[in-house]
């Protein structure tokens, strides 16, 4: 076979970028779609993107400008994942032919998602070494036999990625739940399900409170754990129109990203020919998992303050909306500086300069992502985060509030159709009243719960609706071994990808269209719709023919499969006339909303406008539904990592020429990185308290804790210098997966502690 073996070779690394776009990212765009679609047709795809009547960016969820979208609404990013989705290859069964499964294992990511689009349904059958095809028909008898077969509809999970839009969301989790469970693991478990957990607990609604027009409009903007200059590029756009009104910017990551140092805009000539705009007015190199205690730092700041001053914190605001306070305010002051400093790995000094831009700031917005929400105390990270805004009262005002930003476009969408394990009694009544069926009421398992409930064989069948379950999930030692314990696992996929390749004893491909394809059924061509960072629905309309005519859409796919599924079950299968709602999606819109708050008029509002705000009442009305009805303040207790002499703590990070576990390339252009990803980044001082040499070969150990033993490894990565902090230490995401423990898993939302994985280094034999 022709796939791109490891092949351990010397990795060029060159000084960081210290600006971010310009004329690189426009190259890069137009590189990349006129490879894959070619350079016309690619122009044109490119020129609806984001559009009204265009179609949204298969990527990340960043919001579109709600009145004047420009004419290149799109970002580098935004271009590859548009571009590796319209590729004109195929992978068609002559390829699975050619190529078993224990071959294509030895193929890189990258290789594999380049070979194209899946182009038919196929089966690998109990035992064989290759994929198969196989008819639609056989594909549905196949699935259906095994969940009819099962001894209670708990033996089966379906997972969901942000892909899916809101119509297919809200179909499969109707679907799964007259099936009769709650087991809807989804990608939220892996990335934002501490900003939900929190925030639902501080605020009473799990999503920011914030618009674009917001951001815009701040005075000062917190940046926590995020790198949107590489992962969410449309927002760099928006910071530079907060700082040219004259926000202040602190960014707060152990990196110093390119994309907040300097941002050259490829739409204006100053971001072409000139220097750019400023970004970050300052950068505080936080140690990974020293947010707490920073967080404590700046909140001490403005407590202290304005016990001197009286005019720092909103009082009224406190009052008024606010439970728990002086509690908080006693724990905050008990803190001390040395402990500040140490834990944090910030100096006094420069965590007050942070805080006087927050005093100075009459609207303040704090912004967010992984890098908070993958931490074993995460929820206390975000939980700080909030009532570090509630101090001066920056909720529920314009240009301030809290700013989950969502790694993929219609993550936020999926949850809000109902793809949760633990549903609320509120959404389970309402189907039920809707549907006339009792819907379960048990939590399902949710995707960390879910590969031990297949390790245990307590989940036979898992269907998966887009994503990359193996690659994506922790320990893949033991996800491998969960995988082969399942009877049979389905993938709805566009691309090929290494959950195809780490199965259970049968397993299923089932081809889907992307978000750039016409969806045509049979009441004509179809309209979709997804949810955005911010709380915006707007329509999709795929503009390009399908890549094959054996593909079909997520909600055909769902649709199909419960008339399958239910036949042999009368009483289910009268509830709901599936091939009408695959027929004609706009009755799927219907049924949205009569079951979703905030929906109502559903397709009134998209036909008349295309998109429109959801409700938001911590925005709109300064409306806490918590149990207290008020906005909590928390009390947290201090959770450091303790790590012995010879260990670090290393954080996964993702490339620019990536998007989640799609890798296009084997380049990191802003942090300097070319032909290759097994590197792990270091302090200089680091390398040489170990004895180690940029550019040598190391194998990385994690460890459950300080002086544990060894549990998981991954060999082969190059050394490379970094302004990092001195214990700290960075790899990619999804190379080291591995190294992370099933249960290192953060408290209250179970997301995989990406973020906090304590690890020693041995030099490469």
């Amino acid at each position: 076979m022709s796939a791109d073996k490891k092949i351990v070779k010397t990795i060029k690394v060159l000084e960081p970028k210290e600006w971010a776009a310009g004329v690189p990212a426009v190259v890069s765009a137009y590189k990349n779609i006129s490879a894959q679609v070619g350079p016309i047709k690619g122009t044109k795809l490119l020129s609806q993107l984001n559009q009204i009547e265009g179609f949204d960016c298969p990527g990340c969820a960043w919001p579109d400008p709600l009145d004047k979208r420009s004419t290149f609404e799109f970002c580098e990013n935004g271009a590859k994942a548009v571009a590796d989705e319209a590729t004109l290859k195929r992978v068609t069964a002559r390829f699975f032919r050619e190529h078993s499964i224990e071959d294509l294992k030895l193929a890189s990511d990258k290789w594999l998602n380049q070979q194209g689009r899946l182009a038919e349904p196929m089966y690998r059958p109990p035992g064989e070494s290759h994929y198969q095809a196989i008819s639609w028909e056989r594909a549905y008898d196949t699935i259906a036999r095994h969940l009819n077969h099962l001894e209670s509809p708990d033996q089966a999970a379906f997972y969901t990625s942000g892909r899916t839009s809101n119509e297919a969301a809200f179909v499969y989790q109707l679907f799964v739940r007259l099936y009769g469970t709650n087991n809807l693991p989804d990608c939220s478990n892996m990335c934002h399900e501490s900003s939900g957990v929190a925030l639902n607990e501080t605020i009473g609604v799990g999503k920011g409170t914030v618009s674009l027009a917001d951001l815009e409009h701040a005075e000062a903007i917190f940046i926590f754990g995020q790198n949107p200059g590489s992962n969410h590029p449309r927002m760099l756009s928006s910071l530079q129109a907060a700082k040219r009104r004259g926000a202040k910017i602190v960014s707060i990551n152990p990196l110093d990203e390119t994309g907040l140092k300097r941002f050259k805009n490829p739409q204006e000539v100053e971001g072409v020919l000139g220097g750019g705009t400023a970004l970050r007015d300052l950068h505080l190199p936080v140690k990974i998992n020293g947010d707490m205690a920073l967080l404590k730092g700046l909140c001490k700041v403005l407590i202290e303050r304005d016990e001197q001053t009286n005019n720092v914190l909103d009082h009224d605001f406190i009052q008024q909306y606010c439970h728990g306070f002086e509690e908080f305010k006693q724990d905050i002051l008990a803190v001390n500086w040395p402990d500040i400093e140490r834990d944090s790995g910030v100096n006094q000094q420069d965590i007050n300069a942070a805080a006087e831009i927050a005093i100075n700031s009459k609207r303040s917005i704090c912004c967010w992502a992984m890098g908070m929400t993958q931490h074993k105390n995460a929820v206390a990270n975000i939980q700080l985060i909030t009532n570090f805004l509630m101090l001066q009262g920056n909720l529920g005002k314009p240009g301030a509030g809290v700013c989950p930003v969502r790694g993929h476009s219609n993550v936020q969408g999926d949850r809000t159709m109902g793809i949760w394990e633990k549903p609320s009694d509120s959404l389970l009544n309402t189907l039920a009243m809707r549907y006339r069926f009792e819907p379960p009421r048990a939590h399902g398992v949710d995707t960390v719960e879910c590969i031990h409930a297949m390790l245990q064989n307590q989940v036979k069948v898992l269907f998966a609706m887009g994503g990359n379950f193996f690659r994506a999930t922790p320990d893949h030692v033991l996800t491998e071994q969960a995988l082969a314990n399942c009877d049979l696992t389905v993938q709805v996929s566009t691309k090929l990808n290494r959950s195809h390749l780490h199965t259970g004893k049968a397993a299923l491909i089932l081809p889907a269209l992307g978000r750039t394809e016409i969806d045509k059924q049979a009441s004509g061509i179809q309209t979709i719709t997804v949810e955005n960072s911010m709380g915006v629905v707007q329509t999709s309309h795929g503009k390009i023919p399908p890549a094959s005519y054996l593909l079909k859409s997520e909600v055909a796919i769902v649709c199909e499969l419960a008339e399958q599924v239910f036949t042999p079950i009368p009483r289910k299968k009268v509830r709901v006339n599936w091939l009408a709602l695959m027929a004609d999606y706009s009755l799927i819109r219907d049924e949205i909303a009569q079951v979703i708050p905030g929906f109502d008029d559903f397709n009134h509002k998209i036909d008349e406008y295309g998109e429109f705000v959801l409700p938001n009442p911590v925005r709109d009305q300064r409306l806490f539904n918590t149990a207290t009805h008020k906005a909590n303040f928390v009390v947290q207790s201090d959770q450091t990592v303790a790590l012995a002499d010879d260990q670090l703590l290393l954080m996964t990070i993702r490339s620019h020429d990536q998007f989640n576990t799609t890798v296009y390339a084997d380049d990191d252009r802003y942090r300097g990185i070319y032909g290759g990803r097994d590197v792990i980044f270091l302090n200089e001082a680091d390398i040489a308290r170990f004895g180690l040499q940029a550019g040598q070969r190391v194998d990385i150990h994690s460890h459950e804790k300080a002086h544990a033993k060894a549990t998981r490894s991954v060999s082969g990565f190059q050394v490379v210098a970094y302004d990092i902090p001195q214990g700290c230490a960075a790899a990619y995401y999804p190379e080291t997966n591995n190294l992370i423990m099933l249960n290192n898993v953060a408290d209250k939302s179970n997301t995989p502690a990406y973020k906090s994985i304590i690890i020693s280094l041995r030099p490469s034999a």
